[in-house]
């Protein structure tokens, strides 16, 4: 069973596919510049206290983003009933 998000929708401890991303802003063509590209697998590691920035592991690196940018990445999220909050 596969669920199509939005990384700004995962929780602390989920993990995802990224599937694809939004084109043409120069913030977007730098995140995939850093390894936010279809196919990687991303995990959410935690929110700030507000809820922003987000803090996301992606091909061995920690980033943190703003909730604008984890809105345009559209991500897939596998064996949804496996996700029980564990990354």
């Amino acid at each position: 069973m596969s669920f199509f998000s939005t990384l700004a929708e995962l929780s602390a401890g989920q993990s995802a596919v990224i599937e694809a991303l939004s084109s043409g802003r120069a913030a977007m063509t730098r995140l995939r510049e850093m390894g936010l590209n279809p196919g990687a697998r991303v995990a959410v590691i935690r929110r700030a206290p507000l809820g922003e920035p987000l803090e996301v592991s992606v091909r061995g690196s920690h980033l943190a983003l703003r909730l604008r940018e984890a809105g345009q990445i559209r991500v897939r999220l596998t064996d949804v009933a496996s996700q029980g909050g564990q990354a």
